[in-house]
């Protein structure tokens, strides 16, 4: 057998996306054992340098073993009992996503929907919790299958007024995007490493606020063979899945250590660096980063005679989605920047499947070079494909999104 040899792909799509190279090295690290106190104090750390990530003071702050999807699978399946109540406003994939998550721990399940490329206004999301009256709100922040910000500032608000839980994934939009957990009053957000974070996918950090983790605690249950005599059960029913029960997770990373898993070490590693990274350059200059990268992109796509989809007053900052001109092949075009430059983009699903493609600006990617080799490339592939545009009309347009916020005082690169 030959030694692992991946192709140097830039990756441009919608994640996951080329790791910060600082990750890379911290996950070549050698392992200690899961209860050396080296390896615990790197775990306290990782819970207090996630907090600042997350801007909150939640003490229940740390990570899943797992892909994003591995969080909200935490999230959803500790929380909701069978029958409770749980709101979800789809605007995308990842709202049937949590929907289907729901379903499958036997919640009464309720949806609102806006068609894919819109948002919900506030209103209409208060208008179902009055008429539902859910447990929980469960909603995406950032949809990277639409390309659309969901605004959150008012949510947790409502949810307070009418005693909801209120729950986001933040996967594609934590880090490039703000996100405020206590001013927002948010009870439990998950994500993923593998967008604006600059990671690999398989670990999920998650946050939960005390009202999240009393519903949480209820359903609290030692396994028989680490129980001891102080231990005891909660009166709530027993949360549904071992790996992904968040009150045993919490006894895992508390004071008391409870044994759970073997924490997957190589994660954390990483997990931490991303954080380290992300707090390193300083959020603010990290979200500049990521609004010149993704303008730069929006308005090169534009100038080159290509139309954006959705509403672009909620649009993500790191993912623009682009609509396939009618006389080329959408996938032809895919296979050739790939395959001819080494440049991935990403195609979409259920009614988008086709239609757009999703260029991502994110990360360690969301940087001047990545955007303007992702433009000229693009072009190249198009007029060679016979569509018609303006040499260089998109990485011009690019140039000048960077020149101007250089010289307004915002020209992180």
């Amino acid at each position: 057998m030959q030694p692992l040899s991946l192709p140097p792909r830039l990756l441009m799509g919608p994640g996951p996306i080329n790791c910060y190279p600082r990750v890379l090295q911290a996950m070549s690290t050698q392992l200690v054992g899961q209860y050396d106190p080296a390896m615990t104090g790197y775990m306290n750390e990782t819970m207090a340098l996630y907090r600042q990530v997350f801007k909150t003071q939640n003490q229940q702050t740390f990570l899943i073993d797992g892909t994003s999807r591995a969080g909200i699978e935490a999230a959803l399946v500790s929380v909701l009992e069978p029958g409770d109540k749980v709101l979800v406003p789809v605007f995308g994939r990842f709202g049937h996503l949590l929907t289907e998550i729901a379903e499958r721990a036997d919640a009464e399940v309720h949806t609102i929907e806006v068609p894919w490329g819109e948002v919900f206004d506030p209103q209409q999301i208060e208008d179902a919790i009055k008429r539902v009256q859910p447990k929980v709100l469960a909603i995406v922040q950032g949809d990277t299958s639409t390309t659309m910000l969901q605004p959150l500032e008012e949510l947790g608000a409502i949810c307070r007024a009418h005693d909801v839980l209120f729950y986001t994934d933040a996967t594609a939009s934590i880090g490039g995007n703000p996100f405020e957990t206590d001013a927002w009053q948010v009870d439990a957000v998950t994500v993923g490493l593998q967008k604006c974070l600059g990671g690999p996918s398989g670990s999920a950090p998650i946050s939960m606020s005390d009202r999240f983790v009393e519903a949480v605690r209820k359903r609290q249950h030692v396994e028989a063979g680490i129980r001891d005599s102080h231990h005891q059960d909660a009166k709530g029913q027993r949360i549904r899945s071992n790996y992904f029960d968040l009150a045993m997770i919490m006894d895992y990373w508390g004071d008391e250590r409870l044994n759970h898993h073997t924490e997957a070490a190589t994660m954390l590693f990483g997990s931490r660096e991303c954080a380290v990274g992300l707090l390193t350059e300083g959020q603010d200059a990290v979200l500049q980063r990521h609004v010149n990268a993704g303008t730069a992109m929006l308005k090169g796509i534009q100038a080159m005679g290509l139309k954006p989809f959705g509403d672009l007053k909620h649009k993500m900052t790191n993912v623009v989605g682009v609509y396939i001109p009618d006389m080329v092949d959408g996938e032809q075009i895919r296979h050739d920047l790939l395959n001819i430059f080494n440049i991935e983009i990403g195609t979409s699903f259920g009614p988008l499947k086709g239609k757009i493609w999703r260029i991502g600006t994110m990360g360690y990617n969301a940087r001047q070079d990545a955007v303007l080799h992702t433009l000229q490339s693009l072009e190249t592939v198009l007029r060679r494909a016979g569509f018609s545009l303006p040499a260089g009309a998109g990485v011009d347009a690019a140039l000048a999104v960077y020149a101007d916020a250089a010289a307004n005082g915002k020209g992180s690169l």
